[in-house]
């Protein structure tokens, strides 16, 4: 279990720009095909932008098709909670930093082998650090 991390609405605000703070703090969603990773192919990690906890490997990303940066797995195991979302008339399962609670994304059963699973992710919600050469 990741050790949690706190801040107030306040601090948040002050840390993460409007679109962030939307899409982490309110459980927001950027448009498809708009977001800055949807479709980079940039070797690195994915972290959290509002605790920098590493999330995702670019070796696990894949092109869905859906104009959201998709993984089939998280870095480790626990890195990413799952939770019922039953907002807009839907039930998906919605994916969280384990560390900070931001929303993330959602996560579907339609994704590439091994997993099976796709871990649709709002690229307002990732900060990407490449790897070093």
């Amino acid at each position: 279990m990741a050790e949690k991390l706190a801040k107030t609405e306040a601090e948040w605000k002050e840390q993460l720009t409007p679109e962030q703070y939307h899409v982490t703090r309110e459980a927001g969603t950027e448009r498809a095909f708009t977001g800055k990773y949807w479709k980079t192919k940039e070797q690195g990690i994915y972290h959290c932008v509002c605790c920098g906890e590493p999330l995702f490997d670019s070796s696990t990303k894949f092109d869905s098709g859906t104009g959201w940066p998709s993984f089939y797995k998280p870095t480790e195991d626990g890195k990413v909670e799952e939770h019922k979302d039953s907002s807009y008339g839907m039930v998906r399962t919605e994916a969280r930093c384990a560390k900070c609670g931001a929303h993330l994304g959602h996560v579907f059963d339609d994704g590439p082998n091994p997993t099976g699973l796709r871990y649709c992710m709002n690229s307002a919600a990732l900060d990407l650090k490449p790897k070093e050469k």
